[in-house]
């Protein structure tokens, strides 16, 4: 039996598929690589272009953080219309895969609904720079250091060290209290017998002096502001004022300025409720004192 002609054909069969299709296949993965490299330069670009705005370190890792991400997702979806391409050109039918595959997407897509609306809602806290790793922030009843801040969860530990993680689909309402700047508020109250002119020149003067001091000036980005009278209580007046600071730093702030109101207040006999009389300078001598301590009690 002769198999020449069979070969031949074979052959020609052969030369015929890869100046057909193994030209479109190898077209088709030279230009998956070309998209490849194009992708890849693009996100670097990107990268570059959102570094280029800022100087912070951190803000530098979100934006590297942001490019491998679309990256990731852009490679992801080139690779699965490349491998679809490449076996409907060699002749396998992709239908029953496409059908298959949107069935187990499906079902996917139910079991880890949770999990898509956690990376969805991670990427836009990223994207959006609503929080940053180092912030204190509140979300819900939970608040605390942002330590980690990634597209599933959000990590914070609050100031008894505790660790609280929080899957970022459950975020609803994020309260940053350290972004670009803070203030530190304070609410004093005084005793409805003070003079309030006198009290609130007292908060002034001593906000003054808190701006000159130079372990605190760095912290303070204004003057203190002295608003006036916030409210009415039983038992006192209550003066407010507030001071812009750098981020993190309003408590330290807000701690120094009450330990200087309590000291000021005393020095000027102001008191901070009725029937609280802070201390005077003025007082009995050691002779007098001791007197009236081992002086007997008149019997009854």
């Amino acid at each position: 039996m002769d198999i020449r002609p069979v070969l031949i054909a074979e052959f020609n069969h052969g030369v015929t598929w890869l100046l057909t299709s193994g030209v479109r296949l190898l077209l088709l993965l030279v230009g998956a690589y070309m998209l490849l490299r194009m992708i890849r330069l693009l996100t670097e670009r990107l990268n570059s272009w959102l570094q280029g705005f800022t100087q912070s370190l951190e803000r530098q890792k979100r934006a590297q953080t942001l490019s491998e991400i679309v990256r990731a997702a852009a490679t992801s979806i080139l690779c699965i219309i490349t491998v679809m391409l490449l076996l409907e050109e060699i002749g396998i039918n992709i239908a029953p895969l496409l059908t298959a595959a949107g069935i187990g997407g499906l079902a996917i897509g139910f079991g880890a609904q949770n999990l898509v609306r956690d990376l969805i809602t991670g990427f836009f806290l990223l994207l959006e720079d609503q929080i940053r790793v180092g912030d204190i922030v509140k979300v819900g009843d939970k608040s605390g250091l942002v330590e980690q801040l990634g597209l599933r969860v959000l990590i914070l530990r609050d100031f008894d060290g505790s660790v609280h993680t929080i899957p970022n689909g459950s975020i609803t309402t994020v309260t940053n209290l350290t972004k670009d700047f803070s203030y530190a508020v304070l609410r004093i109250g005084v005793s409805y017998h003070t003079n309030i002119d006198e009290a609130v020149a007292v908060l002034i003067q001593v906000g003054a002096d808190l701006r000159r001091d130079p372990q605190f000036a760095a912290d303070l980005l204004e003057d203190v502001q002295v608003v006036g009278i916030d409210d009415f209580t039983d038992l006192q007046v209550k003066l407010t004022m507030r001071v812009k600071t750098v981020p993190s730093q309003q408590w330290r702030v807000s701690r120094e300025l009450r330990r200087r109101i309590k000291k000021a207040f005393d020095a000027h006999n102001i008191l901070m409720r009725a029937g609280l009389q802070p201390p005077r300078e003025e007082t009995a001598s050691p002779a007098i004192a001791q007197q009236i301590i081992t002086q007997p009690r008149a019997k009854d």
